[in-house]
């Protein structure tokens, strides 16, 4: 509840990346962490570890988040740069 108070709000994001074994390919990953907007920092570690450490190339990010104190999700109107 602290955190809420600090702009954290949980978070999710819809990952497309090329399969590695198979580029033409592209596959989801939902990934899920209360983080705060606009610059979602977790969400950047995440996509800079992603970069750095695996194998299949980010194709898209689609995020958004919950709204405070509703159980709606909005999207959040934000540009990530992947590279």
């Amino acid at each position: 509840m602290v955190r809420s108070f600090e702009g954290y709000a949980l978070t999710t994001a819809e990952i497309l990346y090329h399969l590695p074994d198979h580029p033409h390919l592209v596959q989801t990953y939902v990934w899920q962490q209360y983080d705060v907007a606009p610059k979602f920092p977790a969400l950047q570690q995440f996509l800079d570890f992603w970069s750095k450490n695996l194998e299949g190339k980010l194709h898209s990010v689609q995020v958004a988040q919950a709204a405070r104190g509703r159980d709606k999700l909005r999207y959040a109107n934000v540009s990530l740069a992947v590279h």
